[in-house]
């Protein structure tokens, strides 16, 4: 037999369809069993008794996987017959198959399995018309345009008997009437199912995408206290009012329930469907042989200017059946009631949906990482733990950033894989297996983290996600060679396959990210470049390396000129990429061409407040306090950076001696700071107006000196030194206090006054790691590299394991046995 019958095993499904029957409801392998009998035997009517009995098994799944199984029973005996049965059994396999497809001809793995057995007859024509039906319901089928081409080709068989040719003649005649109506149904309806609370802001764009593509929207909401319920109207949807049960699942249910269509779509307020895709949407409502539907989701991550972005396989639409519901109060699936030993029933589609719930800003707004934690521990509390659950809890205690809580569970999860279904069953284990080892890497624990990244790549070794993850932990371990090989074998994996969660950029533009940061190491400034330009057109203007690239050529010591030149004009003039470069820009040191795009950004947006905020940040660095207050005073309060835009405000207001104009601002900034950093505010102006601000909370500290810092840098040295005796009046230790002014002056090049904070830190309190690290920087930036290095060595035998004292040891040491060329090399403070 030449013909390919169902995926290989390299394709991860071969070995699992033909066992089906083993693990399919007793009825159905009771038939099953029945039907291997008649075809050892060869008996017609035995076998078609049981292909008609099929009719009355469990619906949906059993009557055809009953057919199915049957009908790879006949094939399989293929091999094991003599010649001269083996034409009687093709026979009987081609009037099987014909059976088997009356009920329901659109089903592209019977079709294929007819034209086998009519092309093993000889009838080439009539195989290459089931094939093709094959193909025009399932063009990515597996084997049938392979076999097409066999079917099309010449091919020598041997003389059948003349009563065989009559009956595959006769038999032909219906095989094409079958492959004729496999075709794909019109007319089915499309419902939109969705979840939605106070979202008002998400609401209308995912609305606006997805009204043309479907029949019917339902929206269950859960307690709105904004225009959410009139939003969703306005564009037609049916509203259901559902009380929050603290589950996800249950609100899914009602709208699920509540919908007439012959197929279910369901999205959240924060994901839109891509318009050029709305075509391919609904031609899938005519692929009845389908179950469910993957469509391609892109979830923005990070923060907005960082653009970085993650693509997954979502299922995401699904037959109106009674048994698809929900599970679980988050991340609810009903994926749990999809026939799993019938893959073909569901299909990876092209289909785009792009997810802005998890950029940084929103997440931040909404605060979703705690509310998620929370759910999932009152669903472990009633429910059996799970691979899964704690997959999720990694996750979110990953995306907070409470590393020990993410190692914990992640760990966990890996270790339960196999009690849970293995690697192969579980669609979140490849995604895993790299955020664990991304959680090891931030611990630093290095080992751990390659020892989850070769199992991971044992098993996923086309994921290029963990490839690209082992050459960060190469890097940070110092391993410069090996990270570079690691980074450039992503580039010639290219991006992860879609059946897998991906960074999108592991195979492109971050990878040569992480190729130019290997050459900054080295101090390769042209490589780094070169790295950085070829990410930027790798990423097609991707906001990291639009960013990236920007900063590598400041670093360098560009002029604004030379940005506009390399980077700018590689780029469509569009706000996000003027935004992108003016961050770089700013953070250069080149304030004005900053300025510059900042304000051009802001007026072809003027809802942009992150640029807003910028911008009044830009105009502070300037020391135009009045541009600056008024830019930022505008941001609402209901922003995701009203804080940043507060902050911006009093500082300029206060900075301009302006008590007054202040005291309003502060008034407003309740409703957005917190007590410690209206306390900070309150006391500048205090000090303005000449009265005792009276003591601050120790939480006060942080943002005291970032204000203090920010005198410096632009040279307000009055009014910094009218703020210092503001952080004698924080409540924390007085060492701590003399640490902080110290590192202050320290960065800001004021570098007599860093070393007399420290000294007097030591004659205070007595010599400590932290005063001794800090004096031997000093020592370091005015070239008296023997004393930084007494200072260093005096640090590390006070602390012996601290790795900053190692570290700083061993560049010291280093550069003092390498010479002044050297040290004049590498003038930064280690």
């Amino acid at each position: 037999m030449g013909l390919r019958l169902t995926p290989s095993r390299d394709q991860g499904c071969g070995v699992r369809q033909r066992s089906a029957a083993q693990r399919a409801p007793s009825a159905t392998a009771v038939l099953v069993q029945r039907a291997a009998t008649a075809w050892r035997a060869l008996d017609r009517r035995a076998l078609l008794e049981c292909l008609r009995e099929a009719d009355q098994l469990e619906p949906p799944h059993e009557p055809y996987r009953a057919r199915k199984a049957m009908l790879e029973g006949g094939l399989a005996l293929a091999g094991q017959l003599e010649p001269r049965r083996l034409e009687r059994l093709y026979l009987l396999l081609c009037e099987a198959a014909l059976t088997a497809l009356e009920p329901e001809p659109r089903e592209p793995e019977l079709l294929n399995y007819a034209g086998v057995a009519f092309y093993e007859l000889a009838a080439r024509d009539v195989a290459g018309t089931l094939f093709e039906a094959t193909l025009r319901l399932d063009p990515a089928h597996p084997d049938a345009r392979r076999n097409l081409q066999a079917a099309r080709s010449r091919r020598r068989v041997p003389p059948l008997a003349a009563a065989t040719v009559a009956t595959v003649k006769r038999l032909g005649g219906r095989a094409r009437e079958l492959a004729a109506a496999a075709q794909p149904v019109s007319g089915l309806r499309l419902s939109l199912c969705m979840i939605v609370r106070d979202e008002e802001e998400m609401l209308p764009r995912c609305l606006a995408a997805a009204r043309e593509a479907v029949d019917e929207i339902v929206v269950v909401d859960t307690g709105s206290r904004d225009r959410t319920r009139e939003i969703a109207r306005d564009f037609g949807a049916r509203v259901i009012d559902f009380a929050w049960t603290g589950s996800f699942a249950d609100a899914r249910n009602v709208s699920v329930d509540a919908a007439t269509g012959d197929w279910i779509l369901f999205l959240d307020a924060d994901e839109v469907l891509v318009a050029d895709d709305i075509p391919k949407l609904r031609a899938l409502t005519g692929r009845t042989w389908r179950e469910a539907f993957q469509l391609v989701e892109t979830s923005y991550t990070g923060e907005l200017e960082h653009g970085t972005a993650v693509t997954h396989s979502a299922l995401r639409m699904f037959r109106n059946r009674p048994i698809y519901r929900f599970r679980g109060r988050l991340h609810e699936q009903f994926a749990w009631a999809l026939p799993a030993s019938l893959p073909e029933r569901i299909e990876q589609t092209d289909v785009r949906v792009e997810h802005f719930g998890y950029l940084g800003v929103v997440r931040d707004a909404r605060d979703k990482a705690r509310r998620n934690i929370e759910l999932l521990l009152r669903q472990a509390e009633e429910s059996q733990a799970n691979s899964f659950l704690d997959f999720n809890l990694g996750s979110e205690y990953l995306a907070i950033g409470d590393l020990a809580g993410a190692v914990r569970h992640l760990r966990r999860a890996r270790a339960n894989i196999d009690r849970d279904g293995g690697p192969r069953v579980l669609q979140f284990v490849p995604t895993l297996y790299v955020r664990l080892a991304l959680t090891l890497r931030q611990l630093r624990a290095f080992d751990e983290a390659i020892e989850v990244l070769e199992e991971g790549a044992r098993l996923f070794p086309d994921l290029t996600d963990l490839v690209f993850e082992r050459a960060w932990v190469e890097a940070e371990r110092g391993r410069l060679e090996e990270a570079e090989r690691l980074f450039e074998r992503c580039l010639e994996m290219g991006e992860a396959p879609s059946r897998y969660t991906s960074m999108r950029g592991c195979g492109s533009h971050l990878a040569r990210i992480g190729l130019a940061e290997i050459a900054t190491k080295r101090g390769d400034t042209e490589a780094a470049e070169r790295h950085a330009l070829l990410a930027l057109e790798e990423g097609l203007a991707h906001p990291a390396a639009v960013l990236f690239a920007a900063s590598v050529l400041v670093r360098r010591g560009a002029s604004a000129e030379e940005v506009t030149e390399r980077v700018e004009r590689r780029l469509a003039a569009t706000p996000t990429n003027a935004f992108l470069v003016g961050i770089a820009l700013y953070e250069g040191g080149h304030v004005a061409a900053a300025e510059e795009r900042f304000r051009k950004v802001c007026a072809l947006q003027p809802g942009n407040d992150r640029a807003r905020v910028a911008h009044g940040e830009a105009l502070l660095s300037m020391k135009r306090w009045a541009d600056a207050a008024a830019t930022c005073a505008g941001v609402p309060d209901d922003s995701p950076v009203a804080e940043a835009a507060r902050r911006c405000e009093l500082f300029a207001r206060l900075a301009a001696g302006d008590a007054d104009t202040a005291t309003a601002a502060l008034e407003r900034a309740r409703a957005v700071l917190d007590a410690a950093e209206l306390a900070v505010f309150e006391g500048w102006r205090d000090r303005l107006k000449g009265r005792d601000p009276g003591l601050l909370p120790a939480a006060s500290a942080a943002l005291l000196c970032q204000c203090l810092e920010a005198l410096l840098r632009v040279e307000e040295i009055d009014t910094f030194a009218q703020l210092v005796p503001l952080l004698e009046r924080c409540t924390i230790a007085a060492r701590e206090r003399r640490e902080l002014l110290a590192g202050i002056y320290l960065r800001r090049g004021f570098l007599d006054s860093a070393a007399e904070e420290w000294i007097a830190a030591c004659h205070e309190h007595g010599p400590d790691p932290d005063a001794l690290i800090g004096l031997a920087q000093v020592a370091y930036a005015k070239g008296m590299l023997d004393d930084a290095l007494v200072f260093a060595e005096e640090a590390r035998q006070r602390a012996p394991t601290d790795a900053r004292c190692i570290h700083l040891h061993q560049h010291l040491a280093r550069l003092a046995g390498a010479g002044s060329d050297e040290m004049a090399a590498h003038p930064e403070r280690p």
